[in-house]
């Protein structure tokens, strides 16, 4: 549908709802409507009337942020889809939800407690144990196991559904993962940057208040001062590592996996290149059974061996503890009417939707009564026979092949089944193709401890707007949009600022801790891109002497011994001698299947760099993130084109990381990556003309030589004269002030090492420093003629010594393949 530009003051006039309280904005009171009215109009003027040109703004700033999301299934992420029209909502009624709110999660702290200690409900009847027991996620190990601060959540969400009439009520409440509520931050983000001072002229609540009691809230728990909290990931390939790594960064807290984790002495610490640090809480955003596969799942290849030792000692804080998922159940909802008046002796305020756990013969004749009026969900959030998903499933939208094959497993095991009402979800206004309509939401809202044993409810929370009227089975699906969420005063206060961010910090200096892990991606990341690089510099080396009509450089014995050279990278198929240049070219430009390839190893690094996103500036990680361009080998000089301009994507990461990094420790192990990978490209390079020319060296191979190590300028403005063999050899092998000398990369590998900290008492030298200083006495004391493939063989060596050295001190150990890849050692 094409976009059609309307005057500011009549997107909310055309848009097409009556006024009734099932859609948010027609059936806000006067007060809210006025907002919605002050919201809309500030965004349209921002965007000349034109919906369609605000939802580009919003993209390009999500963009800019680098929110992306994985649908399961997806090899690739996705753009982050959020609409630029807020849910407003207004204090008074936002004030009734956030009591219910806090309600459930007092609720859900108390069954807990009871669930994993005195079991009291079950013994009474007032809960039936196949509740508990069916489940898949009852952690029976952790029976009497509570936690020693007395708190078993710290998060909790609740999946929310406003009625046809306004009213809130729950569909799905949340403690095992607290997904979504680092996009509702990220979506805030994104609309503080298109909306200017809209958030401020509408008195919209800030998040940072609640971010900061949720950290202050697992801390108060450690019992220790100034404890170091984790966020445990189980790594960037699970389909919400972007938010992870955000909120980890929005938070300051490490991200970690499991394997940069030990436990010794009943305590928790973190592998980093200073040793071990102690860990005292972590947030996990990994399942119970996958923790500790000593004690739950021995198939868990993300978790950390012995962590149940720490928590039962007391050595370590978990949030939420480990076995609360268990109260995810669908067929929890079917008692939580009564378990609120039976444990806090009131009412729900909020009501969840209508449940029947088909466990019960009463309850079971009643939803085959009315099947057709009525959602059939698993009872234990597992797929189960009939219900390929978690999703709701209609009665009355089923065939009658699959009604009766679904009544007869019901009939079955009725213990798996839950049945719930058919919700109608309200609407809220939404850009769509350009135009302003309804649509119906959810809301995900989040309850956070705070460090008085208390709770906070974050103002707000996740929307997802959904093309359809059906229940959400994931946090966001195909064709579904975000919004952010906006709780609107009246008039403001300091507690109701604007804006994300929180009272001015304390002044600190450095990155934090840098995990193992990470200073090893840093360190591949640094060989990867440096490695493609070069490769593509003797691609555009080849294409350049081929294109040139007079042939006068890189005459054709040169241009055969960098092909060889490829074909021994394996950057390209062999023989070399059947093909042409620009076919050669075209393969080591493309190639991924063998592990030298430009391709291959771009892929690499990009593999690794998933890892680092919290640690890399944006514009750094949009460059790494484009896609390779095509290449035809019909066409070699727009092949030549495309190798110029993927130089200028590497000068501009080079650029990237070394402006905008901070220049400590995790920029230095970056750093050693590129230094190691540079220095061995030139000895292999002038090795490999060493051996191929048999010794003697002519002008055409000492001119491709400096080419390839990018000295030309600097050579013609020292000699008047030709490339000749000694001062080539001196300005690109041992000269300290050539940047792209070997000399140069050792003495900066030198200075990286000894900047890094150490883990010595006596204040000696550690195995990689001494390493590096003795290679580095050995080219300082050199001379050019002495410089030969011996020579060179040996540094060549004695570089891959060092990297070794490096490896064992400062990363986790793992078996590296001759590509680079890594197979831990401890599996």
């Amino acid at each position: 549908m094409a976009s059609t530009t309307l005057t500011p003051a009549n997107w909310l006039d055309t848009y097409p709802v009556d006024a009734t309280a099932r859609d948010l904005y027609s059936g806000a009171a006067p007060d809210v409507a006025a907002k919605w009215h002050a919201t809309v109009a500030g965004l349209a003027a921002s965007a000349q009337g034109d919906p369609a040109a605000l939802a580009e703004t919003t993209a390009r700033h999500i963009d800019d942020l680098g929110l992306t999301f994985r649908i399961a299934g997806d090899e690739d992420e996705r753009a982050w889809p959020v609409t630029p029209l807020p849910l407003i909502i207004g204090a008074e009624e936002w004030g009734e939800v956030e009591r219910g709110l806090i309600q459930r999660a007092t609720l859900f702290e108390r069954l807990a407690e009871d669930i994993y200690g005195p079991q009291t409900l079950v013994a009474q009847g007032h809960l039936p144990a196949a509740v508990i027991a069916g489940s898949p996620y009852f952690a029976r190990k952790m029976l009497g196991r509570g936690p020693g601060s007395g708190h078993f959540i710290h998060v909790y969400a609740a999946d929310l559904a406003r009625g046809p009439k306004g009213q809130w009520r729950v569909l799905n409440d949340r403690v095992r993962l607290a997904t979504g509520i680092g996009y509702a931050l990220e979506n805030r983000l994104a609309m503080t940057r298109t909306t200017d001072a809209l958030l401020a002229d509408n008195h919209v609540r800030r998040l940072a208040d609640f971010f900061a009691r949720l950290r202050e809230g697992i801390a108060a728990d450690c019992r220790r001062e100034r404890p170091r909290i984790a966020l445990l990931t189980p790594g960037r390939f699970n389909q919400t590592y972007a938010e992870q790594a955000h909120l980890a960064r929005y938070l300051g807290l490490p991200l970690v996996e499991g394997r940069d984790l030990s436990v010794q002495d009943d305590k928790l610490f973190v592998g980093t290149i200073a040793g071990p640090k102690r860990v005292d809480a972590v947030w996990r955003w990994v399942n119970t059974n996958a923790l500790d596969p000593l004690t739950f799942d021995a198939k868990s290849q993300i978790g950390v061996a012995n962590m149940f030792d720490a928590w039962a000692a007391e050595g370590l804080e978990i949030a939420n503890w480990p076995g609360v998922e268990v109260l995810e159940s669908p067929a929890f909802n079917a008692f939580m009417p009564r378990l609120c008046r039976l444990l806090l002796g009131e009412a729900p305020i909020l009501p969840t939707v209508a449940t029947w756990w088909c466990g019960q013969k009463r309850e079971a004749a009643i939803v085959e009564r009315r099947f057709d009026e009525l959602a059939l969900v698993p009872a234990f959030g597992q797929p189960v026979e009939g219900l390929d998903d978690n999703g709701p499933v209609q009665g009355a939208s089923l065939d009658p092949e699959r009604r009766s094959a679904l009544m007869e497993a019901l009939r079955r095991r009725p213990m798996d089944y839950c049945a719930q009402e058919v919700v109608q979800l309200s609407t809220t206004p939404a850009v769509i193709d350009g135009e302003v309509v309804p649509r119906p939401f959810t809301l995900r809202a989040f309850v956070a401890r705070t460090a008085d044993g208390g709770w906070t409810v974050m103002p707000g929370g996740f929307a997802r707007i959904a093309e359809h009227d059906a229940r959400p089975t994931s946090l966001i699906g195909s064709g579904d949009l975000s919004a952010d969420c906006w709780i609107v005063d009246a008039a403001p206060s300091e507690a109701q600022a604007p804006g994300v961010l929180a009272a001015e910090p304390p002044v600190s200096r450095g990155g934090g801790i840098l995990a193992s892990q990470a200073a090893d991606n840093l360190f591949w990341f640094g060989r990867y891109n440096e490695r493609a690089e070069l490769t593509v510099r003797i691609a555009r080396a080849i294409l350049s002497g081929s294109i040139e009509a007079d042939g006068s450089r890189g005459g054709e014995a040169v241009r055969r011994t960098l092909a060889n050279l490829l074909f021994n990278w394996a950057a390209i198929d062999g023989p070399v001698v059947s093909q042409s240049f620009p076919a050669i070219c075209a393969a080591a430009l493309s190639e991924r299947r063998l592990a030298g390839g430009v391709a291959a190893l771009i892929a690499r690094r990009n593999e690794v760099g998933a890892g680092l996103r919290e640690r890399f500036a944006r514009d750094l990680w949009r460059i790494v993130s484009q896609p390779l361009p095509l290449v035809d080998a019909q066409r070699p000089q727009t092949m030549l084109t495309t190798a110029n301009g993927l130089i200028e994507r590497f000068s501009a990461l080079a650029g990237l990381a070394s402006e905008n990094m901070i220049q400590g420790h995790a920029w230095r192990f970056l750093e050693l990556g590129k230094r190691i990978e540079r220095a061995l490209g030139i000895c292999r390079i002038a090795r490999h003309f060493i051996y191929n020319g048999g010794g003697a060296w002519n002008a055409d191979e000492l001119g491709t030589l400096l080419d390839l190590c990018d000295s030309q300028i600097v050579y013609r403005s020292r000699y008047l004269t030709g490339a000749m063999r000694n001062p080539v050899f001196d300005l690109v092998l041992l000269d300290p002030e050539n940047p792209r000398s070997l000399m140069f990369q050792v003495a900066e590998i030198v200075e990286h090492l000894r900047q890094l900290p150490t883990m010595r008492t006596d204040n000696l030298p550690e195995q990689p420093l001494r390493e590096g200083r003795a290679l580095l006495g050995t080219l300082s004391a050199a001379t050019a003629p002495e410089m030969e493939g011996v020579k060179l063989g040996d540094v060549e060596s004695r570089l891959l010594a060092l990297s070794d050295a490096i490896s064992v001190r400062y990363f986790l150990q793992f078996e590296r393949t001759d590509d680079g890849s890594s197979a831990s050692l401890l599996e």
